[in-house]
């Protein structure tokens, strides 16, 4: 596959539209699946994944064919969203250094909810939580990343992902007793 996908790329240097059309069509969904997790509307979440293919014509020359394509578009995408969020001053941070504790949770609860279910509650979150929740958790960043990013401090972004945990929480354990009271 890293072979095929070198040779996409390759094309995509050279500007042939096929292995433009082909790269869009192999990475369109998985381009998808990062976008929406940050952007509530689907129709605002392929504008983002569209300027992150345009983002990567432009860049492809800059890639290290050495390493995986996945991450570094995955990054794009992630960026074009907060980006986008931030163009659109949606993406208001609260901070509250009081309530950046670490709670830990150890239960297992979300063997139980669907991954469909999972990123509809993860929508009604506030954008500032919402982005700071797929950034830590899904997307692997350490909070010194997510604070230069977005601007924010490490406190905010500590602060934002456990309002963003509470919340899921809550609402988790909301679904798992209207399950089992239905």
């Amino acid at each position: 596959m890293q072979r095929d996908i070198n040779s996409i790329l390759q094309g995509c240097i050279e500007q042939h539209m096929p292995s433009q059309k082909r790269l869009y069509k192999e990475f369109y969904s998985y381009g998808m699946s990062v976008a929406i997790r940050y952007i509530k509307d689907e129709s605002e979440a392929e504008m983002i994944v569209h300027d992150g293919f345009l983002k990567v014509f432009k860049n492809v020359k800059k890639f290290d064919t050495q390493k995986a394509f996945k991450p570094w578009f995955r990054q794009i995408i992630v960026n074009t969203s907060i980006d986008y969020l931030k163009q659109q001053k949606r993406l208001m941070m609260k901070s509250s250094l009081s309530e950046a504790e670490h709670k830990a949770d150890r239960e297992n609860i979300l063997s139980h909810i669907s991954y469909k279910e999972l990123i509809a509650m993860v929508h009604t979150l506030s954008d500032a939580y919402r982005t700071v929740f797929n950034m830590y958790v899904i997307d692997g960043f350490k909070h010194e990343e997510i604070a230069n990013t977005l601007n924010i401090s490490i406190g905010t972004s500590k602060s934002n992902l456990n309002k963003a945990r509470t919340k899921l929480k809550a609402l988790i354990n909301k679904q798992l007793m209207a399950t089992n009271n239905g």
